[in-house]
């Protein structure tokens, strides 16, 4: 059964089932996978509190919004 033969069926799902489908698919794709995030184990995100020069970067294009025209 290909996507566009599924896609009207899921969206006739209510609200509670969409849901649950999302959580087995989810899970259908970790068993898939396997191994991509594994308990336990520390992973490190990129966060923005020390991007001094995009921080820069974006004042100087607010000051020169500010700037009449």
């Amino acid at each position: 059964m290909s996507l566009v033969e599924v896609l009207p069926e899921v969206q006739a799902l209510s609200r509670f089932d969409k849901i649950r489908l999302i959580q087995f698919l989810a899970r259908a794709l970790e068993r898939d996978d396997g191994g991509l995030i594994e308990p336990g184990q520390s992973y490190p995100i990129w966060s923005p509190d020390r991007a001094f020069t995009a921080a820069a970067a974006l004042l100087q294009a607010l000051e020169v919004d500010k700037e009449p025209a």
